[in-house]
């Protein structure tokens, strides 16, 4: 038992390290994580942790801490997968919640709220810019059009779960195209 918990340690510690230090969201973190966990400790071979990569981003949630659970769970078990997901998450936690707290501490300064107004603006700017991609990418025509003016109007204006709507537009898109085949055959 006494092998396991330094093992369940030196986990939560390498995570901790590879989130700590590691910029640029999950796909940052796969060498670093492949590094520490194959040629620095021999936990896994590299195909165990090509492995761990693809069944972490087939998984819901973020790349790094699935493939931390998954690293954690063959090399010390439950409790592995537990430290090695603790591991890699209380860094970024612990900074999120720093920057809230000093932010909360300084948001009646008026240059904080300055920043909140510009930062607000660039999140819309990207917002539209994403919009107009994904237009652009898309079908156009009258089911089109009328699936997306109903999921702003019933997401916007009526309080409809946002994952209802997209569920209820799958489907109208489905049923269009079943009957689009289905004319043209």
């Amino acid at each position: 038992m006494r092998t396991d918990l330094g093992k369940a340690r030196l986990l939560f510690w390498t995570f901790f390290k590879i989130g700590a230090f590691t910029f640029g969201g999950g796909y940052a973190m796969i060498p670093l994580i492949q590094r520490e966990v194959a040629e620095h400790h021999h936990w896994l071979t590299e195909q165990d942790i090509l492995d761990i990569v693809a069944i972490a981003e087939s998984t819901p949630g973020p790349i790094a801490i699935n493939s931390a659970t998954f690293v954690g769970y063959q090399v010390c078990g439950t409790f592995g997968a537990f430290c090695a997901t603790v591991g890699v998450v209380l860094p970024s936690f612990v900074v999120i919640y720093a920057i809230s707290f000093v932010l909360r501490q300084f948001s009646e300064l008026t240059v904080v709220q300055y920043a909140f107004n510009g930062i607000r603006a660039g999140v819309l700017a990207l917002l539209l810019k994403a919009l107009l991609s994904m237009y652009r990418q898309s079908p156009k025509g009258a089911v089109a059009y009328a699936v997306m003016a109903g999921a702003f109007v019933l997401t916007a204006f009526c309080g409809v779960d946002a994952v209802l709507v997209i569920l209820a537009s799958a489907a109208v898109g489905l049923i269009s195209s079943y009957l689009m085949k289905r004319r043209a055959a």
